[in-house]
């Protein structure tokens, strides 16, 4: 059953004529008449009394009617509030970032453009595995992705193909982290002992930070003696746990920072354990949404800070663009 079949019986329920009914709906009378059939077919009723001068209804056209005007209304109020969604969306960019990402650069970065309501914070996104953030910004789902960026998270080299941009917000460092002893001392460090492995907390293998952690215990393999006890999906389960003194694991300096300046975490393993860490915020080159420009600007300007004065923390470099290049190896 089609639509245009009920504006046609509500057409012709008002003029009582297939005739003036058909010259409104702007289709030949035979062609009407034909309609008018096929909806008492696909209804199964017979809805005209074709028997009376002028037409009227039977008792089924009586009750269809009714429930005719009600769909009717349904469905123009349906497209309505789609293509007012459609309007909405293309003022509104989205974001999606891992939960750690969110925490710990929201607020500094984005919280502007949140207030100014051109900017959606995608929460789904904190437990998204790696690659949705790649193929979730290739499909147009959301407009922005903010992601870490090392040369071991291969889930990133699909947005090096030319149609994508990136910006690096700032630099960080992975370093890992245990809970002290009644000294003030890592409870477990690295390199650990041959007979004597340390306990290791660690990501889920869909976690954005799991490859960057598997690099590093590769690359120092033979003297970074670890045993995995602990996989998980979010960095603040991780932290969790290595502050209950369940072993060591890696954390972003910035988001443990507030814990390592208290003392209530400590570094686990000199620089030799450590990596450098990449802040990046990728877009589609081809995504015209207005308000992209300027929020691409903002961010990369280091502008987007709130008005109450807080700036990222000082032991992260701020960095421009790329240039307009892509490149994940820059």
């Amino acid at each position: 059953m089609e639509f245009n079949w009920l504006r046609d019986f509500i057409a012709l329920t008002a003029t009582q004529s297939f005739s003036r009914a058909a010259e409104e709906r702007h289709v030949s009378q035979p062609a009407f008449s034909r309609r008018i059939r096929a909806l008492e077919s696909a209804i199964g009723a017979t809805l005209i009394n074709r028997e009376t001068l002028p037409l009227s209804l039977t008792p089924a056209g009586e009750i269809f009617h009714e429930q005719a005007q009600a769909m009717l209304r349904t469905l123009e109020g349906t497209i309505e509030r789609c293509q007012a969604a459609e309007v909405e969306d293309e003022n509104l960019l989205r974001l999606a970032a891992s939960q750690s990402l969110f925490t710990t650069y929201h607020h500094s970065h984005f919280q502007p453009h949140v207030d100014a309501g051109t900017l959606a914070v995608e929460l789904g996104a904190t437990a998204w595995p790696a690659e949705k953030f790649a193929t979730a910004l290739q499909s147009g789902s959301v407009d922005l992705v903010m992601v870490y960026w090392h040369p071991a998270l291969t889930f990133l080299k699909s947005l090096d193909q030319g149609g994508f941009e990136f910006v690096t917000i700032a630099r960080d460092r992975f370093m890992p982290v245990s809970r002290p002893d009644a000294d003030g001392e890592a409870m477990f460090r690295l390199p650990g002992q041959e007979k004597a492995r340390v306990p290791l907390i660690s990501y889920g293998s869909a976690s954005v930070l799991r490859p960057i952690v598997d690099d590093l215990l590769a690359r120092h393999e033979g003297t970074a003696n670890t045993l995995l006890v602990s996989s998980n999906a979010l960095s603040s389960s991780v932290k969790a746990l290595i502050s209950e003194g369940f072993g060591l694991g890696w954390l972003p300096r910035r988001f443990c920072e507030a814990d390592l300046s208290s003392g209530a975490l400590v570094k686990a393993g000199d620089s030799r354990f450590e990596s450098d860490i990449e802040i990046r915020l990728y877009r589609r080159r081809d995504n015209q949404k207005p308000m992209l420009g300027s929020v691409w600007r903002a961010v990369s300007s280091g502008a987007a800070v709130p008005a109450d004065g807080l700036r990222p923390y000082a032991g992260v470099t701020q960095l421009k663009t790329n240039g307009g290049r892509t490149g994940l190896g820059d």
